[in-house]
């Protein structure tokens, strides 16, 4: 058993242009001020960070981990899903996916995708620069608009649209694996990989590739309605990286799992601030804790109701309290015994 690091938080959320928010001394602060003991930095936003220069220069990185240090925390991880969201992207989403690019990009698909290649080349040089070995992302989605089956999937395509994902992230896996770093697939709606039957045939389309690990974030299975209890039991050797958000599912007879198209206050799935969903956080912990999870566990705000700075005031506390300090005894250890008396014991001459 190991203990859960924490708690930290994932700054994507929360920057914006006004003070303390848009640049990384003053939200480091502002994190520090709040309980927090290291952030997570999303990759794409360069009010914090600049990726173009992360990649290349080991100097720029250690200056980043400098200003972090200097206000008392640690880099957790960083973040590339809006970049791991282009390595594969359906048609259908290109113009509203298109955001998560640059500008000059905007209806160039292949070029897109070529740009968000790099992005992860230099996102994963920068985590090995800052010797930090999980690195978090999205597995981006070829399949979802076939996920209800209507019309019909036609046989094979499935298994084809795995092999294509694979192919595409299988050189980006290899560059990870030759920088020591893990690449943690956040599972999640919207992805092809978004519960653990579709991660199993993925990491069985990259023939078992050791850079492929996952981000355990529960608040997308509630909604979904998977056990993400057993889910643990599964997963936990794959589950290198854990974003704490609670959520509440409360189907109606008007509308259940998929929301009816509504926004997100009505519908019956929707995500909350730590505490006030249904999420059973104190099994988390204990799971993770028992199995040897000793990464970071790390608040992602997006609720429907309660501000930013009120849920990241409470998370703070709230993760700390669910923080388990593992024990090195056992509970009978007092009552002892003797390794001499135990063929006596059992009878054995």
């Amino acid at each position: 058993m190991k203990t859960i690091k924490g708690p930290a938080i994932f700054l994507a959320q929360f920057l914006g242009d006004d003070k303390p928010f848009n640049n990384l001394d003053s939200i480091s602060k502002w994190a520090k001020d709040l309980g927090y003991k290291a952030i997570q930095i999303p990759t794409w936003d360069s009010r914090v960070f600049d990726l173009e220069t992360a990649g290349k220069s080991k100097t720029y990185c250690d200056e980043i981990k400098g200003i972090v240090s200097d206000n008392g925390l640690e880099i957790s991880e960083l973040s590339t899903h809006l970049q791991g969201q282009l390595i594969a992207t359906h048609p259908s989403y290109d113009i509203m996916f298109d955001s998560f690019a640059p500008k000059n990009l905007h209806g160039k698909v292949g070029e897109r995708t070529m740009w968000a290649k790099s992005q992860m080349i230099n996102a994963i040089n920068a985590s090995s620069f800052l010797e930090i070995k999980p690195m978090a992302s999205f597995s981006g989605s070829l399949m979802f608009h076939t996920m209800y089956p209507w019309p019909q999937r036609p046989s094979g395509l499935v298994d084809a649209g795995f092999k294509e994902l694979a192919k595409r992230w299988v050189p980006i896996l290899d560059h990870a694996k030759d920088k020591g770093v893990q690449i943690c697939y956040e599972i999640h709606p919207g992805e092809d990989l978004h519960d653990g039957i579709t991660f199993e045939r993925f990491l069985a389309a990259t023939k078992n590739h050791s850079s492929v690990k996952m981000l355990y974030d529960p608040s997308h299975f509630i909604l979904q309605q998977l056990d993400y209890l057993q889910y643990i039991d599964f997963y936990h050797d794959y589950i290198k990286m854990f974003h704490v958000k609670d959520a509440e599912f409360n189907p109606t007879g008007k509308s259940g799992v998929y929301g009816g198209y509504q926004d997100w206050i009505d519908r019956p799935g929707r995500f909350r601030s730590l505490g006030d969903g249904q999420i059973d956080f104190k099994t988390i912990f204990s799971k993770l804790s028992q199995y040897g999870f000793d990464g970071w566990a790390v608040l992602e705000w997006e609720c429907c109701i309660k501000s930013p700075e009120q849920g990241a005031k409470e998370g703070s506390k709230f993760i700390d309290n669910h923080i388990i300090q593992v024990t090195s005894k056992t509970f009978d250890d007092f009552a002892g015994g003797d390794d001499d008396n135990i063929n006596k014991i059992l009878g054995i001459d």
